[in-house]
């Protein structure tokens, strides 16, 4: 039987360990074994970073969301590394498959179809599982369609809560803007084009009068960004066609930034339901700017009338 070590010796020959930037053949240097999470570009293909652009020519393997969409990165650079699917619908199965070419010692990259993975994409699981196991992860950090639209919408960047995709469901969606509304901090959120005036009116009927920006097609050719309060952006949406691209909404916090103590047991309770006292005392002193003592202090009262 081969030896972990000899089996990462017979890894793929260094002529295939390439790249392609300007017209010019890149060898990439060996990549040690593990996961390696690798960001690539939201749009603009000239944002992939010369790392990444190493890690991706060097690894035995790329899990990827969609193939037919990591394939248009890797062939306009020339990397001819294999790739493997790793999404929603195939992780429970594809997990232990990259969790055993690990454990044989080769060097597999994640990424998503576009930007940050793990960032509203899967890949939490297998990067949890891999840590379990005992197996190097690291990350060649790059582009991110939330934190791309924060630094250009002008509005508060000091504390900012990352949301992703509101509830499809309209009671489940109404519930989560209720808890929104209470976070002080600068909200970021994914919407589509067909339900972003929809979904303007009710973060509007939400949460007020706040400005906020439509950062949309981030480092693309069709790039744009508009400002404005909630209801203007909802109205000049709705009389509008339904905008084309990736879309992400910036909501600028609360004219109040500190929780009152109502507002404290609304997310306290809010998110018991979700996860452990342990960890939503971190979610909620994050957000909130309370002191991580006096809201462990406010969990455990909480926890014990529910209890009782």
């Amino acid at each position: 039987m081969q030896t972990r070590e000899k089996i990462a010796g017979n890894r793929r020959a260094a002529a295939t360990r390439q790249y392609t930037l300007k017209g010019q053949i890149v060898e990439a240097p060996a990549l040690a074994p593990g996961l390696h999470v690798v960001a690539t570009p939201i749009g603009n293909l000239r944002d992939m970073t010369l790392r990444a652009l190493e890690v991706l020519a060097a690894a035995d393997a790329i899990a990827c969301e969609d193939t037919r969409v990591t394939r248009k990165l890797v062939a306009h650079y020339g990397i001819a590394t294999p790739m493997t699917p790793y999404h929603e619908h195939n992780a429970a199965e594809a997990r232990p498959k990259l969790l055993a070419r690990l454990a044989a010692g080769d060097a597999i990259a994640l990424v998503s179809d576009a930007g940050t993975p793990l960032i509203s994409d899967p890949g939490f699981k297998l990067v949890r599982a891999a840590h379990d196991a005992g197996h190097a992860v690291t990350t060649a950090p790059g582009a991110s369609a939330a934190l791309a639209a924060l630094t250009i919408a002008g509005l508060p960047t000091d504390r900012f809560f990352f949301e992703g995709f509101l509830p499809a469901k309209p009671g489940a969606r109404q519930t989560r803007l209720k808890e929104l509304a209470r976070i002080p901090a600068t909200l970021l959120l994914f919407e589509s084009g067909p339900r972003l005036a929809a979904a303007l009116g009710e973060l509007a009927a939400s949460l007020g009068a706040r400005e906020a920006a439509i950062c949309r097609e981030l480092t693309k050719l069709h790039e744009e960004v508009r400002r404005g309060d909630l209801a203007t952006l909802a109205a000049y949406y709705a009389a509008a066609s339904a905008p084309r691209g990736e879309i992400v909404l910036v909501i600028a916090p609360p004219a109040t930034q500190r929780a009152e103590a109502a507002d404290l047991d609304a997310l306290l309770q809010s998110a018991l339901t979700r996860v452990s006292v342990k960890e939503a005392v971190s979610e909620i002193a994050a957000v909130t700017g309370r002191p991580r003592r006096e809201v462990y202090q406010r969990a455990l009262e909480l926890a014990k009338d529910a209890d009782g």
